[in-house]
């Protein structure tokens, strides 16, 4: 006998009649397959969570539900940390097209995003994620409010979210583990001193959660590239809004990088 598995669902809705739901419901409480959480997302597709004992179950529900004209089986798979995040707040996280580690997130959906970092930060290896968005968007307090969900402390190696922070060394507990260090990329590279640089090259070599704001610049000003982050993610606004530092090319004098 296999031990209990996850298993995530999803399907597409052509003609949402009555019972249909319940029909499903029927269908996998025969199999003895149960359902964890479920939710509906965009105007036609369901999801669910569901925990099998053995994995032939799965493939008979495959079989039955591709069967039903009313909809169509879109996944059947081991979840991962975007679908149970569909599952949990009923929208698809928007990955780019073209770079697949980069996901996009606008300031209405902070909730999500705090939870798709907090899963994120409860990695004990090294992880690196870069950060863009525009001044006051909430980038570093969604960082703070993740690192508090994933049970993180949290170390400011530069930041201007309160006043500007320039660190250049750690105390001995910032060293411990369980911590997820944050990197202003555009102070540690363009205001800070070379003792600060030495101890973010020290913190980049930590086997530990790394969460760089403002990725690009920090490259620009580098010898680290894009190439080394685990994972991009953008805030805007909105869906329109462009990211743009040019501003800092000119000297960032009225740039509020906070």
């Amino acid at each position: 006998m296999d031990e209990k598995k996850e298993w995530y669902l999803e399907y597409e809705i052509h003609q949402n009649r009555p019972g249909l739901l319940g029909d499903i419901s029927s269908l996998l409480g025969k199999l003895s397959i149960n359902i964890v959480s479920i939710n509906g997302v965009e105007m036609s597709r369901r999801v669910m969570l569901i925990r099998s004992k053995h994995d032939d179950q799965i493939t008979r529900l495959r079989a039955i539900l591709d069967t039903i004209d009313s909809i169509t089986v879109r996944k059947i798979r081991e979840p991962k940390l975007r679908d149970r995040l569909a599952v949990m707040h009923g929208r698809y996280i928007e990955r780019d097209t073209d770079q697949k580690k980069t996901f996009r997130f606008v300031r209405d959906e902070l909730g999500i995003l705090v939870d798709f970092m907090a899963e994120l930060f409860k990695k004990d290896r090294h992880y690196l994620v870069g950060l863009r968005g525009m001044p006051r968007v909430g980038k570093t307090e969604s960082l703070v409010a993740a690192s508090v969900c994933a049970n993180k402390r949290w170390s400011f190696i530069s930041s201007t979210l309160l006043r500007q922070t320039v660190r250049s060394q750690l105390a001995d507990d910032e060293l411990e583990g369980g911590h997820v260090y944050i990197i202003d990329g555009i102070v540690s590279m363009m205001r800070a001193s070379e003792k600060h640089r030495m101890l973010v090259d020290e913190i980049m070599r930590l086997p530990a959660v790394k969460v760089v704001e403002h990725p690009d610049i920090f490259v620009r000003e580098s010898s680290y590239t894009l190439d080394d982050f685990d994972c991009i993610i953008e805030l805007r606004n909105d869906e329109d809004e462009e990211i743009s530092y040019e501003i800092v090319e000119t000297g960032f004098s009225s740039f509020d990088i906070s």
